[in-house]
């Protein structure tokens, strides 16, 4: 008996119960039920090519497995560029916000604060 494939079909409708609940308003209690009873089953899988097409087709269930493996691998389904971008723009927009508390100005649209706006 091949354990990887024959928890697959359960992973497969634990991943596709979990994305239903993340387009939804689900109760706590019971996405947190999903969400670890997703990755008890993520776990049993051992051969990962199994598991590609799952993690490829599902957001959710490719997070809850990157949780699992995070202490090994760290971000490992995570695209590097993707991850890049998101850093290079976040330092720039606190540049941004770092110069404009230096000078003294608003932020874009707003109104300056505090005792010399009075």
């Amino acid at each position: 008996m091949n354990t990887s494939r024959t928890h697959t079909p359960h992973a497969v409708l634990l991943a596709h119960d979990l994305e239903r609940m993340e387009r939804g308003h689900p109760d706590a209690g019971q996405y947190r039920l999903v969400a670890q009873r997703l990755a008890a089953a993520l776990d049993q899988v051992q051969d990962t090519d199994v598991l590609q097409p799952l993690l490829q087709a599902s957001p959710a269930a490719a997070a809850v497995y990157e949780n699992l493996r995070y202490q090994h691998a760290g971000l490992c389904r995570s695209p590097l560029e993707a991850s890049l971008a998101a850093e290079q723009t976040a330092r720039a927009a606190i540049d941004r916000a770092q110069a404009l508390a230096r000078d003294g100005a608003a932020p874009a649209g707003g109104q300056a604060s505090g005792p010399a706006a009075a």
